[in-house]
């Protein structure tokens, strides 16, 4: 039986096919139209899964998309409703949009469709499970528990911003329900649009600036009481009420009201690209404490509800790793599963997985000697030598084979070691918004200088952003205060205190430079400035190739970590094709990349001549 699962039309677009309950294929829209959370419809990806499954449109036995347009669009039409007159403007603009295409989304979904191969209308069933069913779903059935509580917490699905769940075998029993306009999700994106980053991709900018505040200090006190007095009431289970005064999104354009806000905090909101502030960053940790609050109260509800010991989570909240680190540490469960592709786009996966086990009744066989069915979310598109050298023809690249891929790994690591950065893609595309080792940029952690040189001479981005570690997974705890597996860097715990330098007594005091180019530990360039670090652990059984290059550096260095972050520029989506990776090296200062068993220096490369540079290509996140 095959499935092929769909999300599209709001952000982050995906297609994902499932053979028999297994997952075959998964990719996002964005990696291969190069356009950041591309929402149209996922033609590209569609296309990759039917190819890697060896099939064609009318060997469906369903196409199944992540959500229910009909009672999305009752939820847009009773909140116009509720606030009428106000939002006006918005309803005038919306709504042409929903009775032109959303409301006729069976006829859009087919004649996209029909864009990516002929086939027989009358045979082609289409699904439309809830959108948090789907969430739910992406997270429970590829996780190794014969039972779990289910949370997924997100901005908003048709009505539903929360949702309790418990999976048995092939069910899944929804609960308790959390309703829009009460939403964790948005209460996190006001503060992220407010503090000056993109709403729907800057959530992580927030999460990463909020250690930046001064914890001790008595203005974040006081921005956390104005934000328990006034935006939100935070119930016992993790339930919210926010008050509607001081939003704009049930029927504006924009997130909040800034003027309000601006009387409540005493701050101006920020625009893009200006200074931040102390201020700004004790407004990012005073959200980001509120809701690891709320995540936390959430899942003791989850657990009285459901009696488990074991937790999945989906859903956009799911990729707050620091949230999902303290929930770890709270010990409210026992063992923890994190769908990698958490945001919308899983929602395709999880769409075509509740199809086949609740919609055909299919039995749900867990294999337990896997960590989990996502093969490492190593589901998308992968290349051939062939690939590479037909990429190398086209720029006249230059670049050395290496027949033995250990002599290829223990390369690299000498370079590594030597301070350079290296693109690094090797097989098959990852699934969600992490890089996990497979289309990365890697340097090394031991390297004083390598987070500023990552950040404003590779990645072009804001300097206080951290980076994330890749580390052997059989020697994490030699680095890290990590309990579990971490394989899809969804979890922050701190770096060992024997690992940890002594701060000076200024230190909270210092402006944020200063505080971010301290040597915090023997890896400065993956400790974050409260000690933290997002681990990825990296399993021999799940990606070989990334295990012994990390396993090759740990022999040149006596140190089985290195840094890993995505392997794109500021606004690029993560690189799928060999020529995306080539491109990429030219136009930065990355110094070496690697593609399966090939070796290009950057220094060798013929001269590059482009009439589009980067920053006129993407659009700045």
């Amino acid at each position: 039986m095959r499935i092929l699962g769909i999300s599209a039309f709001y952000h982050d677009s995906a297609a994902a096919l499932i053979t028999d309950g297994q997952i075959t294929a998964a990719a996002q829209e964005e990696r291969f139209t190069r356009k950041k959370h591309d929402p149209g419809f996922p033609k590209h990806a569609v296309e990759y899964c039917l190819h890697e499954g060896g099939a064609s449109i009318d060997d469906l036995d369903a196409v199944v998309f992540y959500d229910k347009p009909l009672l999305k669009f009752e939820r847009l039409l009773e909140t116009y409703y509720g606030f009428a007159p106000k939002g006006l403007p918005s309803f005038l603009m919306s709504i042409p949009v929903w009775l032109k295409e959303k409301m006729f989304l069976k006829k859009l979904i087919r004649d996209e469709l029909k864009n990516c191969g002929n086939y027989d209308k009358h045979k082609l069933k289409l699904l439309f499970p809830e959108h948090h069913l789907s969430h739910a779903a992406s997270a429970y059935y590829p996780s190794s528990f014969d039972e779990a509580a289910i949370l997924t917490i997100d901005g908003v699905g048709e009505w539903a911003t929360a949702s309790i769940c418990h999976g048995k075998n092939e069910k899944i029993t929804i609960l308790k329900e959390l309703h829009f306009p009460h939403s964790l999700g948005l209460l996190y994106s006001a503060f992220t649009y407010y503090t000056g980053f993109k709403v729907n991709s800057g959530e992580y900018k927030l999460m990463g600036l909020a250690p930046y505040g001064n914890q001790a200090s008595e203005e974040v006190k006081k921005y956390i009481s104005i934000i328990k007095s006034h935006l939100v009431d935070l119930k016992e289970d993790g339930s919210i009420w926010l008050n509607q005064e001081y939003f704009n999104y049930a029927t504006g354009l924009r997130m909040v009201q800034d003027h309000q806000w601006e009387k409540l905090f005493g701050i101006k909101k920020r625009q893009s690209e200006a200074p931040i502030s102390q201020d700004h960053c004790n407004l990012a940790l005073a959200i980001q404490e509120v809701t690891e609050e709320a995540v936390i109260k959430m899942g003791k509800e989850t657990q009285r509800l459901t009696g488990s010991e074991n937790l999945c989570m989906a859903g956009g909240v799911a990729l707050n790793c620091v949230a999902n680190g303290k929930l770890q540490n709270s010990g409210i469960f026992k063992n923890l599963f994190l769908q990698p592709a958490a945001g919308d786009a899983g929602g395709a996966l999880g769409a075509a997985l509740a199809a086949y086990h609740l919609y055909f009744g299919k039995e749900r066989i867990v294999n337990h000697l896997q960590a989990d069915a996502m093969k490492g979310s190593y589901l998308g598109p992968e290349f051939t030598e062939a690939d590479v050298r037909i990429m190398s023809r086209k720029y006249q690249a230059v670049y050395q084979n290496y027949s033995d891929f250990d002599e290829l790994a223990s390369q690299s690591a000498k370079l590594l070691a030597e301070g350079n950065v290296v693109g690094w893609m090797q097989g098959r595309m990852e699934f969600g918004p992490r890089a996990l080792g497979n289309r990365s940029i890697l340097g090394d952690a031991r390297n004083p200088e390598m987070q500023k040189k990552l950040n404003l001479k590779i990645k072009y981005r804001e300097s206080f952003r951290p980076f994330a570690p890749s580390v052997l997974a059989e020697e994490a705890d030699q680095y890290f205060e990590l309990k579990s597996a971490s394989p899809y860097m969804l979890l922050v715990q701190d770096v060992r205190k024997e690992r940890r330098n002594q701060l000076p007594e200024n230190y909270h005091e210092l402006p944020l430079t200063d505080k971010l180019y301290f040597l915090r530990s023997d890896l400065p360039a993956i400790t974050h400035i409260d000690f933290s670090a997002r681990i990825q652990t990296v399993h021999k059984e799940t990606n070989e190739r990334y295990w012994s290059l990390i396993n090759a550096f740990k022999k040149e260095t006596g140190y089985g970590v290195i840094v890993n972050t995505s392997f794109n520029v500021r606004g690029e989506p993560i690189v799928c094709t060999p020529e995306d990776a080539y491109k990429c090296l030219m136009r930065t200062e990355m110094d070496y990349l690697v593609i399966g068993n090939s070796l290009f220096a950057k220094k060798e490369q013929p001269e590059w001549k482009e009439t589009k540079k980067w920053q006129e290509e993407f659009v700045l996140d």
